[in-house]
């Protein structure tokens, strides 16, 4: 079995399992007491801080440890934006932020406060300008990750910083993608990050808060990790996280460097080998383990339960993986297509061998689905070039003509895709273009909302004219006008 999801979790490094084994045996006692066991378990503690900072490039004293990473940012956001309460409550965090920031964003709307969600291209990458003209006088906190955890893509968040601190606010960088590889550059003011994507333990995250920072924690007060984080150190599993995160950053220039290669060669031939597919995020500003592309009229879940069969773990943002039937809010603030849609994350040490087969294996398992879903490439094709039969009362099925053309006018037809799910009305869309004229129009009907993704996305694909949606009774109508 090939594990290609370390975008969600990292094996555990042998480095991690090597220290949370010898930790277990010196690490158990209470760190805060002054006898024998207790002063063991103090000097693993300082020493896994040290080097935990020396790998984010703060102070062990600007340093606590979390329960998860997910707790770091939801402790350093609520401990940021009240202790600056009296400058405003305005936060500013990018579209494509990891949950836990946008539901912290969410709560602090909710109490009252204000959030700019500032847009990004394409390839999911913020503008610097943009994000900067976001910041006011108001803004009690900026939040930006480091590198998306969906895409990889890379943020530019030295130019962010500088812009934050020119503006006099403190910029909080969510690193849990990124650490592994090296420091995030800029002058930040606040950093989180997760030991589980690194390789290390579960249950482990940081908090980096400069000096200077305002910042007052919330809830009950507690003597431990200078207040920020309450709770138990859990000693071995912090001494692990930090030891695996120092031995990962040894590697991370030889192995970031083989990566990206085996990287390239996904990006490069998924093309080739899978028609109709794209490729999304930053080509160049990424991670060099992770790329996410899209596949056309494929269903994400039995995407991943085929691959999953054939020996590969992967993830995917498609909103048919998820139980909320939604696209991943990462994919729809790109604008991308999010049907079939497949993240590969390379742990390390994986072989070359690995990729091979995968790009073996991908074409037949894409080409599976399609036929079992009725979207094989004569199937989709197969109204493309066809003039549209007005008056002679054949339709293509699935679809009804519209109201009769006045004359001189271009045909139109309206799929009923109302109630079925992503990728259904894309394949009925695609089956049918061929059947109105050159300047015709093609209305989709669908409540599902990913055809707001992936309709536009499989216009500009398949080379095809856009024209909107508006609601109807049930859901919203696309228009795709025949453009050749």
């Amino acid at each position: 079995m090939s594990y290609f999801d370390a975008a969600s979790s990292a094996p555990l490094h042998p480095v991690a399992r090597q220290a949370l084994q010898a930790s277990l045996d010196e690490g158990w006692a209470d760190p805060a007491r002054l006898y024998r066991e207790g002063r063991r378990a103090r000097l693993l503690l300082d020493a896994a801080r040290e080097a935990a900072a020396d790998a984010v490039g703060c102070r062990p004293d600007e340093l606590v440890f979390t329960s998860s990473g997910t707790r770091a940012v939801h402790s350093g956001i609520a401990g940021a934006l009240s202790g600056r309460r009296r400058v405003g409550g305005h936060l500013v965090v990018s579209s494509v932020e990891h949950s836990s920031v946008l539901h912290s964003a969410a709560a602090h709307e909710a109490g009252g406060g204000s959030v700019t969600e500032v847009p990004v291209g394409r390839t999911g990458a913020v503008d610097a300008g943009v994000y900067a003209a976001a910041l006011t006088p108001g803004t009690a906190l900026a939040c930006l990750q480091s590198a998306n955890h969906e895409t990889g893509t890379v943020q530019p968040v030295a130019e962010a910083a500088a812009a934050c601190r020119g503006a006099g606010v403190p910029l909080l960088v969510d690193a849990a993608q990124s650490l592994g590889w090296g420091p995030v550059d800029g002058d930040w003011s606040l950093l989180t990050a997760s030991a589980h994507k690194w390789g290390g333990p579960a249950g482990v995250g940081l908090l980096a808060v400069r000096k200077g920072v305002r910042f007052v924690p919330q809830g009950p007060a507690d003597e431990r990790e200078s207040g920020r984080a309450a709770g138990f150190e859990n000693v071995p599993a912090i001494v692990a996280a930090a030891a695996s995160l120092r031995a990962v950053r040894a590697e991370a220039a030889a192995e970031g460097a083989r990566l990206r290669g085996l990287v390239d060669r996904i990006r490069a031939s998924v093309g080739e080998l899978v028609p109709d597919v794209e490729v999304v995020g930053d080509p160049v500003r990424r991670l060099p383990h992770l790329v996410t592309f899209s596949c056309l009229y494929v269903d994400g879940e039995t995407l991943l339960h085929e691959l999953d069969v054939a020996g590969f773990s992967v993830s995917s943002g498609s909103s048919c993986t998820s139980s909320t039937l939604t696209p991943s809010h990462v994919l729809r603030a790109m604008g991308v297509l999010s049907e079939g849609n497949v993240r590969v994350s390379l742990p390390l040490g994986t072989a070359e061998a690995e990729v091979d087969r995968f790009l073996e294996v991908l074409p037949g398992v894409v080409g599976s689905v399609r036929e079992r879903l009725g979207a094989g490439t004569g199937q989709v094709a197969a109204g493309r070039g066809r003039e549209a039969e007005a008056g002679t009362g054949a339709e293509p099925e699935g679809a009804t003509a519209a109201e009769p053309a006045a004359p001189g006018s271009a045909a139109e037809l309206v799929v009923d895709a109302l109630g079925k799910r992503c990728p259904v009305p894309v394949i009925e869309l695609a089956k049918v273009i061929g059947d109105v004229p050159v300047g015709g129009v093609v209305t989709v009907l669908s409540d599902d909302e990913a055809a707001r993704l992936d309709v536009p996305a499989w216009c500009e694909m398949r080379g095809q004219g856009y024209e909107g949606a508006h609601p109807v009774d049930g859901g919203t109508a696309f228009r795709v006008r025949r453009v050749s």
